[in-house]
């Protein structure tokens, strides 16, 4: 299977560059993966069609405002740096504008001297930076003051509220990007869809910018995934269990939701507690051993998360929806609108 299968042709308008309120009145799509069978709602309408029983699965994950500024202690040059994953407490891999000026050794200063940061070591394949951070107090306090959301490269508008690039359930610090599948719900659609007597249930996985990655090889089965921290709590996994003894389905909310439960299913045969790095990558020929309905986004052409989805719908069905999406004018990616695949 190769790559350019999955192009698809997407007039840059298309593009939605902000949010829309409230969350929920966006689009929805809902694509029967049995029949291709299509409809058009809105986003407050997925409660329809949901089933007693049924669990969604959310990632209660949370962005940083990762993207800091800052100089050269020994120049006064200027910095770019974008926290990408947290690998020990104060050393954090870091993508680096101009890479020149971060060799191993040299420190740089953020929010006039409020946070150091040291480059301790080069990742040779990609050029990342492992940099070691210090400055009084939690690190996460001094990013919420100095630091600016980490917004998609297709979005060019600026974002008025931070808070509208994260979920309304978000609680674990730690993520690059938004999972944004999740960025329709409200707080009322959620007491909702509780009152109806559909559980819901939390992962984390901590969304690293390995999401907006291309694809750089021909051949799909060539290409290596990113990896990224996920957490399975037991609470989480005693509903999911529940849920199929009753007969109900496990809907994933979002591609990262998927892509832990997938993990956790392929790693221990089973749901249960687990906490984990994964780097599972889900195309077309891989068998789900957890998922039954999957709500999402609509990804970017030739990404590894428009592979997943057309290993779960089907990728004559996956290519129609898009190409459906397109001529009715769907908003994409990040703020854009979303399906809902049963």
């Amino acid at each position: 299977m190769k790559t350019s299968d999955f192009f698809y042709n997407l007039p840059e308008e298309l593009i939605a560059q902000t949010p829309v309120e409230p969350r929920n009145s966006s689009r929805l799509m809902i694509l029967n993966r049995k029949s291709g069978e299509i409809q058009h709602k809105k986003f407050f309408n997925l409660t329809e069609f949901l089933h007693e029983n049924d669990c969604l699965v959310l990632n209660d994950t949370r962005v940083i405002p990762a993207r800091i500024y800052g100089v050269k202690q020994d120049t006064g040059a200027l910095v770019e740096f974008l926290l990408v994953a947290q690998k020990e407490n104060n050393i954090w891999e870091c993508l680096c504008k101009p890479g020149k000026r971060a060799k191993i050794g040299t420190k740089f200063s953020f929010g006039e001297g409020r946070l150091i940061g040291e480059i301790v070591n080069i990742n040779e394949e990609d050029g990342n930076r492992f940099v070691k951070f210090t400055c009084d107090g939690s690190i996460f306090t001094v990013l919420d003051e100095i630091g600016s959301m980490p917004l998609p490269p297709y979005i060019k508008e600026k974002l008025q509220d931070r808070e509208r690039y994260q979920t309304v359930y978000s609680r674990e610090l730690g993520s690059a990007a938004a999972p944004t599948a999740g960025l329709h719900f409200t707080p009322d659609m959620l007491d909702e869809i509780r009152a109806k007597g559909i559980k819901i249930a939390y992962v984390t996985l901590h969304v690293g910018l390995g999401t907006f990655r291309p694809v750089k090889v021909d051949d799909v089965t060539k290409h290596h995934m990113h990896t990224e921290h996920y957490i399975m709590p037991q609470e989480t996994a005693d509903i999911i269990n529940e849920t199929k003894q009753k007969g109900g389905r496990v809907i994933s909310v979002g591609t990262t939701s998927c892509r832990t439960l997938e993990s956790v299913a392929s790693k221990n045969g089973c749901i249960c507690k687990d906490e984990d790095d994964t780097s599972i990558f889900i195309y077309p020929g891989y068998e789900f051993k957890c998922i039954d309905a999957l709500i999402t986004n609509f990804h970017l052409p030739e990404s590894t998360l428009i592979m997943l989805v057309s290993a779960f719908a089907g990728f004559d069905n996956t290519i129609y929806a898009y190409n459906t999406a397109v001529s009715e004018k769907y908003r994409f990616f990040s703020f854009g609108d979303s399906m809902f695949i049963c």
